[in-house]
């Protein structure tokens, strides 16, 4: 019975056989950026990634980059209207042609009513007044007739004191019931209506000679005291060539002259670029705006080719007395149309810059080297330091 029990029993029931646990799939970026906006509504915190506009190394960074702007646009501003935006006569040298106590008294008066602004002369005929023009040594000369008034000027010298004359003399022919003519004894060439090329060529040859100054130094900082000197200088007259080639001969806003306007280009470039490579191993990025200071804010506006010393104001005035690119304007004028005359004051100008900033570049060069050589020395002193202290 046991046996037949056994086989009649029924059998045990089986385990089912287990299942496999689900893969858990990688979270997505999605999914993370899901999980972490549900923690953030149910009130867990959440981390944040600081910006850079929380570093305060950012801000020192931006405002040191921003200096050099900030301080070109504040500086061209200031020295650009503050040259040229309201021009005015000053001792303003002029002449008038008659002979008599009447023609004296005439000219006393306009000095006693201009006060201070012109300087008024009196000369006995026109050819005098005309030749007083040609020489510079008056800007206008008044020349009233029986039917009509002359005003002799020279447009070569300066376009702008021909304004400023017809404005001083305009109204006295009107008071005179006389038509007035202007006579340009020196006119500009045919080319330069404007009269203001030797200026705009000034221009080009300030901004190639100081953009070239930080290039050569820049790529010249391993190089010799006298390669980079020959650099500069070598440089300096391909610059001055080409501005010559396009002024004179592409343009042909010069007369002439063209060997004679380069040598003074190429010792004008020659001056900026030296000092530049010069200045460089001290003042490093600031270098460009130190250039741009001395050679487009002082230089431009102080050089005479817009507005004339005579009616610049005080500050400009005295810095064209010395400074290298009214030097090289006025030398160019002389050259081109004032033949004749000695501008060898203008030739001293420009070299006394030239022997200032060559001694300049030396002194920097012995400051880089004896520089180099202290912190060269200073290495063996700091590996015994480390010694002793280990």
């Amino acid at each position: 019975m046991s046996a037949a029990t056994d086989l009649h029993a029924p059998a045990a029931p089986q385990s089912p056989a287990p299942h496999p646990l689900p893969q858990r799939s990688p979270q997505t970026p999605d999914a993370a950026t899901r999980r972490t906006g549900s923690a953030a509504a149910h009130g867990r915190p959440r981390r944040r990634i600081r910006g850079p506009f929380r570093s305060g190394e950012f801000w020192k960074t931006l405002l040191t980059h921003l200096i050099t702007p900030l301080f070109l646009g504040t500086g061209m501003a200031l020295a650009y209207l503050g040259a040229f935006h309201a021009p005015s006569p000053h001792h303003l040298p002029v002449a008038v042609v008659g002979q008599g106590e009447q023609t004296a008294a005439f000219a006393q008066s306009m000095n006693d009513a201009a006060d201070g602004d012109l300087q008024v002369r009196t000369v006995g005929t026109a050819d005098e007044a005309q030749q007083l023009v040609r020489d510079r040594d008056v800007v206008a000369a008044y020349a009233p007739g029986e039917d009509q008034a002359a005003l002799y000027v020279a447009t070569a010298a300066s376009a702008s004191d021909k304004e400023v004359a017809e404005q001083v003399f305009g109204p006295i022919a009107f008071r005179q019931h006389l038509p007035l003519q202007t006579v340009d004894v020196v006119p500009t060439s045919g080319h330069d209506t404007s009269g203001q090329s030797i200026f705009f060529m000034l221009v080009a040859l300030s901004v190639g000679g100081y953009s070239s100054a930080v290039a050569i130094a820049a790529a010249t900082s391993k190089v010799s005291y006298l390669g980079r000197l020959l650099i500069s200088v070598a440089v300096s007259f391909v610059i001055a060539a080409l501005v010559t080639i396009v002024v004179a001969d592409i343009m042909q806003a010069i007369p002439g002259h063209r060997w004679g306007v380069l040598m003074l280009s190429w010792l004008y470039v020659s001056t900026i670029s030296l000092l530049g490579v010069a200045l460089h191993p001290i003042l490093h990025r600031w270098t460009t705006p130190f250039l741009v200071m001395c050679f487009v804010m002082l230089n431009f506006t102080s050089s005479t080719g817009i507005f004339s010393a005579h009616t610049a104001p005080v500050f400009f005035q005295g810095l064209s007395t010395f400074w290298n690119g009214a030097a090289w304007l006025r030398a160019v004028q002389t050259l081109v149309y004032f033949p004749g005359q000695s501008f060898w004051w203008d030739i001293l100008r420009l070299g006394l810059w030239l022997v200032v900033v060559g001694g300049l570049m030396g002194l920097t060069h012995w400051f880089s080297i004896h520089r180099t050589r202290v912190v060269d020395e200073a290495i063996p002193v700091e590996e015994d330091e480390e010694g002793i202290a280990a």
